[in-house]
């Protein structure tokens, strides 16, 4: 290959960085040349040493004068370091990407849907952020969904690839799993000092849920869920593990303690695989969704999910074989679904196994980052600025 091509990840907050785009800035830099631009993504530089950082204020939620400044930083921005791939995820991020490459005349550029704000929304809130996607979807060389399920949503919704599905990376995921990061036999020993550390015995069965604390994410639900389900079984725990960005758990610490009983809350953690092999089922009530990362890294522990049938998910969870599905807000599904779980070992065991066999088939971060790399090449074969820098793969 010739110089390598510069690609630009550009995200909305820090975290991301760890929980979504890991797996790929670890693979990356050996073909390419990586930047990452977010809203304090350069806290994550120590452990990304081949990958630059540039800082951008890309705020998530709704603000004019913030949105339009850090318009004007990307276009800066990519006016200097003169991309030749930029690639977003998440809502804002995508928006003002899309805008600054057209702008900028950036070459390639690639958004990934990843779960649609607009769904939990209603009236004309709702009509404003369909018709960002909409248009994120117009302004890019190519769209992505990360799951089919998504694809088929969206093309229902009329975002589309010229009225086709838009594509999906092999069988879906952001980044896939890091098999040997989420290796239960390898985490024995830091599993036996958390548990011993929260106070979670061999005789517990531990739910947890693993997100941003928010009600769409179903962070109400499933405590309102396990509070039943630990009233019925006293052996019952919740590890209640992400960021309060709303600070609505909180409120409900002083307004609702009682949902708190048996309940385990922590705050963002960086080692979530611990976590996970401490957690006989994962919990997912989310109203909106993408693929759900967390499913298929608690599917390599073995360990299998209850979440929403909603798009996104009905693609990390196989109903009835790799965890169990139940309809969105349903709470008296999920707690059956739940106390199912505790009264019967076995299901967890059959289902915790068939989820790490289909993890290791379809979605290791090796595969993922293979359809990755052919994606970012195919469109730079296809694009007469691009392909002059590919040297003898033109």
């Amino acid at each position: 290959m010739g110089t390598k091509l510069k690609v630009v990840r550009v995200i909305t907050a820090s975290y991301v960085v760890p929980w979504h785009l890991n797996n790929t800035l670890r693979r990356m830099p050996a073909d390419f040349e990586v930047c990452v631009v977010g809203h304090g993504v350069s806290k994550n530089k120590d452990s990304y040493p081949n990958v630059k950082f540039v800082d951008i204020d890309i705020n998530r939620k709704t603000s004019l004068i913030s949105d339009c400044l850090a318009l004007i930083a990307l276009c800066r921005f990519f006016l200097s370091y003169k991309p030749d791939i930029v690639h977003s995820i998440m809502p804002k991020a995508g928006l003002l990407t899309a805008l600054a490459g057209v702008i900028c005349r950036v070459p390639i550029r690639i958004h990934t849907f990843t779960g649609q704000t607009w769904v939990a929304r209603e009236g004309l809130a709702r009509y404003f952020y369909y018709m960002l996607d909409r248009l994120i979807n117009s302004l890019n060389t190519v769209c992505l969904a990360d799951s089919f399920s998504q694809s088929a949503f969206l093309l229902d919704n009329k975002i589309s690839n010229s009225g086709q599905l838009l594509p999906v990376l092999s069988k879906g995921s952001l980044s896939g799993v890091d098999v040997t990061r989420f290796n239960l036999s390898s985490l024995t020993e830091p599993a036996n000092q958390l548990r011993a550390n929260l106070g979670i015995g061999k005789e517990h069965f531990v739910f947890a849920f693993i997100a941003r604390k928010t009600r769409d994410k179903g962070a109400v639900d499933v405590l309102k869920a396990f509070s039943s389900v630990s009233a019925a079984s006293k052996g019952a725990r919740l590890l209640f593990v992400g960021p309060d960005e709303d600070g609505e758990i909180e409120r409900l610490h002083k307004t609702n303690p009682e949902l708190f009983v048996n309940v385990i809350d922590v705050s963002h953690v960086s080692n979530h695989e611990v976590y996970l092999a401490i957690t006989d089922v994962l919990c997912l009530p989310s109203y909106r969704e993408g693929f759900g990362s967390i499913v298929i890294d608690a599917a390599a522990m073995g360990v299998p999910t209850i979440g929403s049938c909603i798009p996104g998910l009905t693609d990390s969870v196989v109903d009835k074989q790799t965890g169990m599905l139940f309809s969105a807000g349903n709470l008296d599904e999920m707690i059956k679904l739940m106390l199912a779980f505790v009264e019967n070992p076995q299901m967890r065991q059959t289902m915790g196994s068939c989820a790490k066999a289909r993890v290791d088939e379809f979605f290791t971060a090796d595969r993922l980052y293979a359809a990755l790399k052919e994606l970012y090449l195919g469109c730079a074969l296809d694009n007469r600025t691009t392909r002059k820098k590919l040297g003898n793969l033109s």
